[in-house]
């Protein structure tokens, strides 16, 4: 069992405080000892890459290129040693340690080793401006040109620590930054491997630090921190509105990527075809990393002609799964990150069954022992305003409701203080889209749960501000600055 340091200024710092033992969610043992952070730390790190921007923005793009090329190859090399750390750290079943959490992070290295070179000046029409009280007139040209935000700080949560944190960093250097990460205090191990790991791919010591602690502390400190000008954050929405209205007081630029309360929307005309994908999507609440993702469709509307044969598609579905240890390769469903997390869920149950509504499949603790599971769960007969109908549980449940018309199908789907990501299943296409300029969401899908790698990802409302994603992330880590001169 290894007990990490900071990682500042391209070097492991022992911690001050001394370790906080991260728990393996499936046995419930140490997997390692994570830093906890004091505001002295913490101030060192944003000093360290403070000192390292600079010269790191100045540096060719490149030769950023290349070394975002060589992390995605040494990530991509090293997947061997990574998954198991990270499989054990956040209790994902191996299919997704192996496939979903290293490998896209390398992928997210090379997209943006390609962003690195996309052009950051934006010419401007040369316009003809008359005389004035500042300067004569005359021809006048002009460009807009991304320039770097500064050190950005980037706050990243427990489900996907590598995947999420690469989305950020890999932008963020890209445009020139420099990076203070602070991972989720449940799953930080592996984030602080990517120290030495970036080292080696000839990133400059500074660029990019680590620090790490158990409670909000360290996260608090970096927010505050005069010298740092960005905040990327991922997580919950009640502690993005916190760590935003903390950043508003110095200005700094803020993007949260918060929660979501996806609803999946089947109309009446969807054929079996339809149906099949809908049944495949909403199923992946349970078959996906236990629900524990922002974007998960955990409501499903349904017009009514349809309801009784959905729940029923998904009541099968969900028996059909293979609840137990991550590490075997027929598991489908693992365990939830902590106990907290698990017990949270739970209430969440017991108060939608005390609410009146049914629970179709699911709904007690599976028999497994040790680890942190809750078994895939379905609940009908809910009622919009119900507590399980609006707020984000962040586990392997679903709400299924009954429509009549799009109309209220559309109320009932924007009726969450979320919007993050929705779906819509039709036979119709050209209906779907017409739809989907209803919803009040920053993502809509049409007969699909995949992703396209090149959108801009963010939500409205409670879900979030800003977008990145594809070349709309390179904007989000970077300044607008107009330049201006005679023709």
């Amino acid at each position: 069992m290894t007990a990490y340091g900071h990682w500042i200024a391209g070097a492991w710092r022992a911690p001050e405080k001394g370790h906080y033992p991260v728990v393996n969610p499936a046995t419930e043992e140490v997997v390692g000892e994570a830093p906890e952070s004091t505001s002295a730390e913490v101030a060192d790190a944003v000093a360290a890459a403070q000192a390292a921007q600079g010269g790191w923005s100045r540096t060719d793009p490149r030769e950023r290129a290349a070394v975002l090329e060589r992390i995605a190859d040494l990530l991509t090399e090293r997947k061997g040693e990574l998954v198991p750390l990270l499989q054990a750290e956040t209790g994902a079943t191996m299919r997704v340690a192996s496939s979903l959490q290293v490998l896209p992070a390398a992928d997210r290295f090379r997209r943006y080793a390609r962003g690195a070179m996309e052009p950051s000046v934006i010419p401007l029409a040369p316009r003809v401006v008359a005389s004035g009280p500042l300067a004569p007139g005359g021809l006048l040209a002009a460009a807009a040109v991304r320039r770097p935000v500064g050190v950005v700080c980037c706050i990243t949560s427990y489900n996907f620590p590598v995947v999420n944190l690469a989305g950020k960093v890999a932008p963020a250097l890209a445009m020139g930054n420099a990076v203070v990460a602070k991972p989720a205090p449940q799953d930080p191990l592996c984030c602080l491997e990517l120290g030495p790991l970036f080292r080696e791919a000839g990133l400059p010591d500074g660029v990019f630090n680590v620090v790490t602690g158990s409670g909000p502390a360290t996260g608090e400190a970096l927010v505050a921190h005069p010298a740092v000008d960005m905040i990327s954050f991922t997580g919950s929405t009640a502690v993005g509105k916190e760590i935003a209205e903390a950043a508003g007081r110095s200005m700094k630029r803020a993007l949260m990527e918060l929660g979501g309360k996806g609803a999946a929307i089947v109309l009446e005309d969807a054929d079996d075809t339809v149906l099949k994908s809908a049944i495949e999507a909403v199923g992946s609440v349970w078959s996906f990393h236990s629900g524990q993702i922002c974007t998960a469709p955990t409501r499903v509307l349904v017009h009514r002609s349809l309801y009784e044969q959905v729940v029923a598609g998904l009541k099968q579905y969900a028996e059909s799964l293979t609840i137990g240890d991550p590490v075997d390769n027929s598991t489908i469903v693992g365990p939830l990150i902590s106990a907290a997390q698990r017990d949270r869920v739970e209430a969440y149950i017991a108060g939608a069954r005390e609410e009146g509504a049914r629970i179709v499949v699911g709904g007690a603790r599976p028999g497994i022992r040790p680890g942190f599971y809750v078994a895939p769960t379905l609940i009908a007969e809910v009622a919009p305003g119900m507590t399980v109908a609006r707020e984000e549980l962040f586990g392997p449940v679903v709400a299924a409701m009954a429509f009549d018309d799009e109309d209220e199908a559309v109320r009932i789907a924007n009726g969450t203080s979320y919007g993050l990501y929705d779906y819509v299943f039709s036979a119709d296409t050209a209906r779907a889209w017409a739809l989907a300029a209803q919803l009040r969401s920053g993502n809509v899908g049409i007969n699909t749960a995949q992703r396209h790698p090149e959108t801009p990802f963010g939500g409205f409302k409670d879900s979030g501000i800003g977008r990145d994603g594809g070349s709309f992330a390179l904007e989000a880590y970077s300044e607008l600055q107009s330049v201006v001169w005679p023709s």
